[in-house]
């Protein structure tokens, strides 16, 4: 595995897990952490056997979101027009990814850390995790994908309180309305994580891959190019070695062995 200064990237079994490893500094992100991000990236895709992705962060916080150093130092309209579009691009890979992106959230989630969980596909939280998106308070708004996402997520209404606001919402609060899907004790959130990604990942891989493309399209589309999608997906996934595996070991009540193909 490649060493990273803000990151931590391992395998075990078919989940990679990519860790934003700056808890002294809240694990706050700036340019140079998510070129990092963009790094491992691109060395979690070219993983071989690859079924599922945890994010994660190490120490009490998830992330407070972008260091204010580098708000106050480095951010203005010009880097910023040549800087964003690869930024959002980023958050959009985990959206994107081949195959899932579980979130694991404890303690603080603010900004730039809200928008990376929001690119995500499933969020798990920690009862101590605590989320804002609170770009306004500093005269800003979220523009890594956060006034996109979030709406579709928790609604239009919720997205508004949140984002105009900033209200900070705690964990139960947060699954309440939509914008994590399970809540689990501090001690059992890696595991939870975990749990699920290896059960995800147990799954036929082209089943995965289908379905999650046809979930984002249709989240975007309307009903005729979403079933449309399912209608040339089908057709791809029944010709597959894999869904003869599943059914074979189904009636044999055996485990399935699957290749991939």
């Amino acid at each position: 595995m490649t060493e990273y200064q803000h990151l931590l990237v391992r395998k075990e079994s078919r989940v990679a897990i990519l860790t934003i490893n700056r808890p002294d500094k809240m694990n706050t992100f700036n340019r140079e952490v998510w070129r990092e991000i963009i790094k491992a990236s691109d060395e979690i895709e070219e993983m071989e056997d690859l079924g599922a992705v945890i994010v994660n962060s190490s120490g009490k916080n998830f992330s407070a979101g972008v260091d204010l150093n580098h708000l106050k130092s480095a951010a203005n309209s010009d880097t910023i027009r040549k800087n964003l579009p690869w930024e959002q691009a980023m958050y959009n890979r985990f959206e994107d990814f081949p195959v899932p992106v579980i979130a694991a959230v404890q303690g603080l989630c603010y900004g730039s850390g809200t928008e990376l969980i929001l690119a995500c596909d499933i969020r798990v939280a920690s009862r101590d995790a605590r989320i804002a998106i609170p770009e306004v308070r500093f005269g800003l708004s979220p523009d890594m994908g956060g006034t996109t996402r979030l709406p579709r997520l928790v609604g239009p209404g919720q997205a508004k309180r949140l984002i105009l606001a900033c209200e900070e919402v705690d964990a139960e609060e947060a699954r309440a309305i939509g914008l994590v899907e399970i809540v689990v004790e501090p001690e059992e959130l890696i595991e939870r994580a975990m749990k699920l990604a290896k059960r995800i990942a147990a799954m036929p891989p082209a089943g995965v891959w289908m379905a999650k493309k046809g979930i984002n399209l249709a989240v975007e589309s309307g009903r005729m190019a979403s079933q449309l999608f399912e209608q040339a997906q089908s057709v791809y996934c029944c010709g597959t070695e894999d869904k003869q595996e599943a059914i074979d070991a189904w009636f044999q009540k055996r485990k399935p062995d699957f290749k991939g193909r």
